[in-house]
């Protein structure tokens, strides 16, 4: 195994949602002041607990009837996002050197916090509503999914798609959670199919243009290879 082949994982293509600079900023000048006992592996592993929370409160909200359990589910979710943001901030900082196991580990927890986002909403419906969260989980997946192998065939980490990013969406699932405890489920229940629809129409077009970008490289390594002979 080589250990010293270049490693590309840990930088991310620079963000370009409106909040970047905002976190960017946020995260840098509070990185040297946590407590000094914290280690990046703390920060990374703290998604599980975080999983835990959000099926619990999905499966409290969906069989005691009380959405302001989801209120708590918030919480995870923004916990999640406090610990993942500064996880590789902290790396960088104590210059911990867990470059790959970082990239592993906090993407494929990552993958498993979504999961336990979509299980949690399940707990809140019945019959084909909650057919339909579940087919949800393999389709928001893919992007992730797409994420990985283009970083595989590009070396360039690309988190950031139709301007959204992790933060983004987030932010999402906590404004859908104020709005379900606020006004119910039936509204969303009437508008899952179409959520499923648009994220699979997104995902066409994700996958379209990471499949013509890579297409591209191609060819420009064969020009490349052409002309040096």
């Amino acid at each position: 195994m080589d250990v010293h082949k270049a490693f590309a994982g840990h930088k991310k293509v620079p963000l370009t949602t409106l909040l970047a600079p905002y976190e960017r900023r946020f995260i840098d000048g509070l990185t040297p002041k946590l407590p000094r006992w914290i280690e990046t592996w703390h920060l990374t592993l703290m998604t599980i607990p975080w999983c835990v929370g959000l099926v619990a409160f999905g499966w409290l909200a969906g069989n005691t009837g009380h959405l302001q359990w989801l209120w708590l589910s918030s919480l995870m979710i923004f916990l999640q996002w406090f610990t993942d943001a500064f996880d590789g901030a902290v790396g960088r900082y104590k210059d911990t050197g867990l470059l790959r196991w970082g990239f592993y580990m906090d993407h494929f927890l990552d993958y498993v916090f979504l999961c336990s986002i979509l299980i949690g909403y399940s707990f809140l419906f019945e019959g084909s509503s909650r057919q339909v969260v579940y087919l949800l989980i393999p389709a928001f997946g893919a992007f992730m999914v797409s994420s990985y192998l283009a970083f595989g065939a590009t070396n360039e980490f690309k988190i950031v798609y139709l301007r959204t990013g992790p933060t983004e969406v987030r932010i999402g699932f906590i404004v859908l959670n104020a709005a379900l405890i606020l006004f119910g489920t039936g509204w969303l229940e009437r508008v899952l199919p179409y959520v499923l629809g648009l994220s699979l129409v997104l995902l066409v077009v994700t996958v379209f243009r990471s499949h013509r970008y890579i297409w591209r490289m191609d060819m420009e390594a064969k020009a490349g290879r052409g002309q040096g002979q």
